[in-house]
């Protein structure tokens, strides 16, 4: 399938929450994470606030269909990656990979250092997909302060601690 991945505009803010609400879905196949699918996402006015800080990117569809997004968010020379939301319907087309590829792009453009993130690590579609993209696992020491706080984050918010990690991308 071909897909345009290009920076988010503000009118597709309205799209985004129904692409995270189905990318969720996949959290019914492993039934402690099931909660997920039924979790809230951010709503449109989240996104078009961080559309309008050129921090989204979206996949479309040639029909104009939107397919998958990734936010990010500059921290410290590096950027990090808080979400990243492909559609069950166009999941296992490489969507994500085209998404990521993306952003790490532009980080390297930016003369970033490094691309970030936090993720289960022991979900085939988490952790083992970041690797084949050539991020690492970090150890306590490795861990910079924006990832304790938002590993901190996500177990405040109901995720379990024991399987979440920290992954970088080092760019340069």
């Amino acid at each position: 399938m071909n897909m345009t991945i290009r920076l988010a505009l503000p009118a597709d803010a309205t799209a985004l929450p129904a692409i995270e609400r189905s990318a969720a879905e996949l959290f019914r196949l492993n039934p402690p994470l099931a909660w997920l699918a039924d979790a809230e996402v951010a709503d449109a006015a989240f996104h078009v606030q961080a559309i309008r800080q050129a921090r989204v990117w979206v996949a479309e569809a040639c029909e104009g269909q939107l397919a998958g997004f990734l936010r990010a968010v500059p921290v410290d020379n590096q950027l990090h990656i808080e979400e990243l939301s492909v559609s069950q319907h166009f999941q296992g087309q490489g969507i994500g990979r085209k998404l990521l590829s993306a952003a790490i792009a532009q980080a390297g453009e930016q003369q970033l250092c490094a691309v970030t993130l936090t993720t289960f690590r022991d979900l085939p579609w988490n952790a083992p997909f970041y690797q084949r993209m050539g991020f690492t696992l970090l150890n306590a020491d490795e861990t910079a302060a924006h990832l304790i706080d938002a590993l901190h984050h996500d177990s405040a918010h109901g995720l379990p601690a024991e399987r979440r990690c920290a992954m970088r991308l080092m760019l340069r």
